[in-house]
């Protein structure tokens, strides 16, 4: 008589995934757990993925549990290889072995990204290029006049982590935890290579055996994203929710909600978006509807923002030059980059911005307005006439405060 093998329920080994990295280590949030737990099951399906979104644990200081999180990733995924030091020639070489393709993990890739690691750009293309399958670099092999270019993949999983930040081509292609160092009250089980590998590893079987059951499930899975997620965070997400929805049980809700709170926590800490957060602040914060606004108000306003990063930029505060500088990366409607312009005011005829040069890259940009604010519920984008709008008045007067409070700082020098 023979016996019928018991289907492996995918739900209950990320459980049991979730729970091994939650004796070894602390994430900031529930989301990072859910997202890890995924990240560690989609590396076994990675070849039936587009793309395969990185994942990096960062924090800004040492000894916040970055290296064991990667200790226990490794132990979870499939021909794993961790590294602090490799060229980029020996990766394309190590992916394109044919044992199948590796599990990377990077560890202190600060040293890769840092100010000093100029010599390290081809490592950085790497990992920039195998985020996607069709990603490789183009190569000469052979001797002397006898050679011929060859294409070498390196599209594979890739787990990184490092102090400080990363590049912004690593960062949204990647799921970011941002980790910590452990308060008093949160423990964790002692780590000993020599009695948990042997358990991590046989998860890890246990893990490659449930993913063999769904992989032509997976391969042609479209999972439902959240709304709002397109475009590279779709792209990161795409895996890791097809993986969700194979597991089933409660991981399809759960990996979709961390998805939109991760992206979200992503977007806050993204350095690249102060141009965005410079002009939603002019639109929600400073004009408020108003047509036109004198430089010397909207430096006023932007640095009365406690909240706001423009007091501090590079150790100074933001001047109209900068000013100037982030707002001419984007265009008007006429497809000019946006400059200040003359405006007329009871005070005088300063230098100034319009809000019709502002609207296109406040619509392309920039989050709804809020609900009830003076943007949403004026247009700002009326036509400026010769005359004064009704704007001018409020503005006049602000420039002429703003100027005022200036004369004493000029007199002084």
């Amino acid at each position: 008589m023979t016996t019928t093998a018991r289907p492996i329920d995918g739900a209950v080994v990320l459980n049991e995934v979730e729970v091994f990295h939650r004796r070894f280590n602390v994430f900031p949030t529930e989301a990072a757990y859910v997202a890890v737990a995924l990240w560690d099951a989609h590396a076994h399906l990675v070849e039936c993925f587009e793309t395969t979104p990185r994942i990096a644990f960062l924090s800004p200081e040492p000894g916040s549990g970055k290296s064991r999180a990667l200790e226990i990733v490794e132990l979870l995924t499939p021909r794993a290889v961790s590294t602090v030091s490799a060229s980029a020639n020996a990766l394309y070489r190590l992916v394109d072995s044919a044992a199948g393709l590796p599990t990377v993990l990077f560890d202190e890739v600060d040293t890769i990204f840092g100010p000093k690691a100029g010599a390290d750009e081809a490592l950085r293309g790497f990992l920039n290029a195998g985020y996607r399958r069709i990603g490789g670099a183009l190569r000469c092999v052979g001797e002397g006049s006898n050679q011929n270019a060859q294409v070498f993949g390196s599209y594979c999983a890739v787990a990184m982590a490092g102090l400080g930040s990363l590049p912004d081509t690593v960062l949204t292609r990647s799921v970011i935890v941002r980790m910590r160092k452990r308060a008093p009250n949160e423990k964790v089980e002692p780590y000993r290579q020599r009695i948990h590998e042997k358990q991590g590893h046989a998860l890890r079987d246990r893990l490659a055996a449930w993913a063999d059951t769904v992989r032509d499930q997976v391969a042609g899975a479209w999972p439902e994203m959240p709304e709002g997620v397109t475009d590279r965070p779709a792209d990161v997400w795409e895996p890791l929710l097809a993986v969700a929805d194979a597991a089933g049980g409660d991981w399809p809700t759960r990996a979709r909600a961390a998805c939109l709170e991760l992206i979200h926590a992503a977007h806050d800490n993204d350095e690249a978006s102060l141009g965005v957060r410079l002009l939603t602040d002019l639109r929600d914060r400073v004009f408020c509807g108003a047509d036109r606004m004198p430089t010397a108000v909207i430096l006023e306003c932007l640095l009365a923002m406690e909240d706001a990063p423009w007091g501090d930029l590079e150790d100074k505060p933001i001047t109209s030059r900068t000013l100037a500088r982030l707002l001419a990366q984007y265009v008007t409607p006429a497809n000019k980059p946006i400059k200040p312009r003359g405006i007329r005011t009871p005070s005088g005829f300063p230098k100034g911005y319009y809000a019709e040069d502002l609207t296109d890259a406040w619509t392309r940009y920039c989050p709804p307005p809020p609900e009830g604010s003076a943007t949403s519920a004026t247009s700002a984008t009326s036509q400026v006439s010769g005359g004064e709008s009704v704007a001018d008045t409020a503005t006049g007067i602000r420039h002429a405060s703003a100027a005022t409070a200036t004369q004493p700082a000029l007199a002084d020098r």
